[in-house]
């Protein structure tokens, strides 16, 4: 009987024996445990000869994106730097900046511009570029937060400029002011430790310098007033030293 059919299918030009078939690439005719991973690229009913290139050029597009959106963190640790230099070199406030401070001051900045305005800033910029993944719309919108605090540094150091430069040329006059009072009226004993004199401002334009003697609880203090020319030197009967002044009212 088997025979007779397999004669039948013969005659007829029918495969005698049904094993699985899989055909891969172009005339190829493998047999389905004979395919390897690389190889399950195949669409049944079309070539397939594509379908590696769309998957590359998947895998590009995807990697085009993830580096588009890799900008923030690295742009984080280097403007933190380039921050804190910024103001050390140009303070915003006061006298001047410690390196230190400076930087705490900069990482505080950049975290609350990464970890508060960034995700706001995100979901708006998702809202007009909706083609933007979320995670790319974040890191675009945390770096430019981040170069916008760097920007705001740079504009709060130049305004505060003159205010510093006016400030060390009150410290200027003040130092020269009151040299010329230690020459000419202090007691021997402080002439000689002229150059161990602190300053320190208790108001605007008005400073106290003290020069120590040889108790160190004890020294020869002067107000100085800037805002005339030359600067007005007086006497502060207060012998305490800076370090222990309370910044009392001249006089007072």
């Amino acid at each position: 009987m088997l025979e007779q059919q397999k004669r039948v299918g013969q005659l007829l030009g029918l495969p005698c024996v049904a094993k699985p078939r899989l055909e891969v690439g172009r005339g190829t005719v493998v047999d389905h445990a004979e395919v390897t991973h690389t190889q399950t690229r195949v669409v049944i009913g079309h070539r397939t000869e594509d379908t590696p290139v769309s998957m590359e050029r998947l895998w590009i597009s995807r990697l085009r994106w993830r580096m588009r959106g890799a900008w923030m963190w690295p742009a984080f640790a280097a403007l933190t730097v380039l921050d804190a230099l910024l103001v050390h070199a140009r303070p915003i406030s006061g006298e001047g900046t410690g390196l230190v401070p400076a930087l705490l001051l900069a990482t505080f900045l950049n975290l609350v511009a990464v970890a508060v305005g960034a995700p706001i800033a995100g979901a708006l910029l998702r809202r007009r570029r909706r083609d933007l993944p979320r995670v790319v719309a974040h890191d675009y919108a945390g770096t430019a937060l981040l170069v916008a605090v760097t920007g705001a540094l740079v504009a709060g150091g130049a305004a505060h400029r003159p205010a510093v430069l006016e400030q060390r040329r009150d410290l200027r006059a003040a130092a020269a002011a009151t040299g010329a009072y230690v020459l000419r009226r202090a007691p021997p004993v402080y002439r000689g430790h002229l150059g161990r004199a602190d300053t320190r401002r208790v108001d605007r334009d008005l400073y106290r310098t003290c020069v120590p003697g040889n108790d160190p609880r004890r020294a020869f203090c002067l107000f100085v007033d800037t805002t005339r020319s030359p600067p007005a030197v007086r006497l502060d009967p207060n012998r305490e030293t800076n370090q222990s002044f309370a910044g009392r009212p001249a006089g007072g």
